[in-house]
């Protein structure tokens, strides 16, 4: 067995046991309360000590946040594998799809994880923190479409600001919804009234 291949198959199990912990996690927020469950009740009802949980995951956020972690890097490379002459607003719109798949693909468990989010202010305050870091990766890679040298424009920047505005206002109408509403629709929606459509 090679290296790489050992490296790959830890890297398989580190990740089937941190779904597992966050799994675990999740529930026990949902059914106690986010702000009600300590790292040790935690640990406790994964059957982990406490470190072991936090070498996994340093915060309790963390744990249900795990869940959008890459997406800033799906996003992105959605974004470049955009045809070239297409828009950039419109490209933005379309790229976002890479992330809004995971909603149509579990729609309950999609509404449960953002429904906790937005409903816990601490969890909400640290995935906007989290967001905030994904417009750099979607400026990154606006400036590669453009094929230009030097810093980014404003209007990149603006734009992929306004881009993850728009997927967390029809991320709050979805789950004000209940999930009766369609996300795609809404963040076409969202795209549209910004562009003043």
């Amino acid at each position: 067995m090679t290296g790489a291949a050992r490296t790959t198959t830890r890297d398989i199990a580190r990740a089937a046991v941190r779904a597992q912990l966050a799994q675990v996690a999740f529930e026990l927020f949902r059914r106690e309360g986010f702000d009600k469950v300590t790292l040790d009740d935690l640990a406790a009802a994964a059957g982990v000590s406490r470190s072991t949980f936090l070498r996994y995951f340093g915060t309790k956020e963390d744990a249900v946040l795990g869940a959008f972690e890459g997406h800033d890097r799906r996003v992105a490379d959605a974004l470049r594998a955009r045809p070239a002459d297409e828009d950039d607003w419109t490209a933005l719109r379309h790229a976002l799809d890479a992330v809004v798949g995971r909603y149509h693909e579990d729609p309950a468990g999609a509404l449960a994880t953002t429904r906790l989010v937005y409903d816990t202010p601490s969890l909400c305050a640290r995935h906007l923190e989290k967001q905030h870091s994904w417009r750099p990766a979607l400026v990154e890679a606006l400036v590669d479409r453009a094929g230009t040298e030097g810093p980014p424009t404003l209007a990149q920047n603006v734009l992929a600001g306004a881009a993850l505005n728009c997927l967390n206002v029809a991320l709050a109408h979805w789950t004000a919804s209940d999930g009766h509403l369609d996300l795609v629709t809404l963040l076409d929606e969202a795209f549209a009234a910004t562009r003043g459509g």
